[in-house]
């Protein structure tokens, strides 16, 4: 797995905050980071709500299947689920503990007015865009500091030229796209 920059910022988030919710667009690697952290920290459970069973109980009674949840557990695609919000909101009430929810789901998750009102002040939310130019090279990137510097030469960013620019920009950062080598491939991915 490539690094994403922000996994400090979910390590962060979960050492201070009862829930962390891991927002992005589909296929931007939500699932992939938070299964690592899984690997890495074995006292995290991962459960999947993209399981018939799991979203079933999940679903049939949000209390009971929350209560029945280990310790500390990763909850995905929990927006499958909306009123697990409420039973999470009250289970950190009765036991609030720093890094007890690790969510994920769509961006669009957060709009829904329930979720939104239910987890205010227990919930840091941690958006995960596709990856980063960096991310794809494994640098830290600089580019947009460069751009904005006190003092911009232009010329000084060595990585650029208009044909690199040009391929950076066409293919994107999203996993499933990057690992497809052919233009023709990676814009059927796109739709395009």
């Amino acid at each position: 797995m490539k690094y994403r920059h922000i996994t400090s910022r979910v390590l962060a988030a979960l050492a201070d905050t009862p829930v962390v919710f891991v927002q992005g667009p589909r296929q931007s690697g939500k699932t992939t980071l938070v299964q690592s952290l899984s690997r890495q920290d074995r006292a995290a459970e991962y459960w999947t709500l993209d399981d018939a069973v799991v979203l079933v109980a999940a679903r049939s009674d949000p209390d009971g299947f929350v209560d029945s949840l280990p310790e500390r557990v990763i909850l995905d695609e929990v927006q499958r689920a909306p009123d697990l919000f409420r039973a999470i909101k009250r289970s950190v009430d009765a036991k609030r503990k720093p890094g007890r929810f690790l969510l994920t789901g769509s961006a669009n998750a957060l709009v829904l007015p329930k979720i939104s009102e239910s987890l205010a002040g227990r919930m840091e939310v941690v958006t995960l865009a596709p990856f980063s130019q960096g991310e794809i090279a494994g640098r830290r990137e600089g580019f947009i500091d460069v751009c904005f510097a006190r003092e911009f030469k232009p010329g000084s960013y060595r990585d650029a030229g208009w044909p690199a620019l040009v391929e950076r920009i066409t293919r994107g950062g999203f996993p499933e796209a990057l690992v497809r080598k052919d233009e023709a491939r990676r814009a059927a991915w796109f739709g395009i």
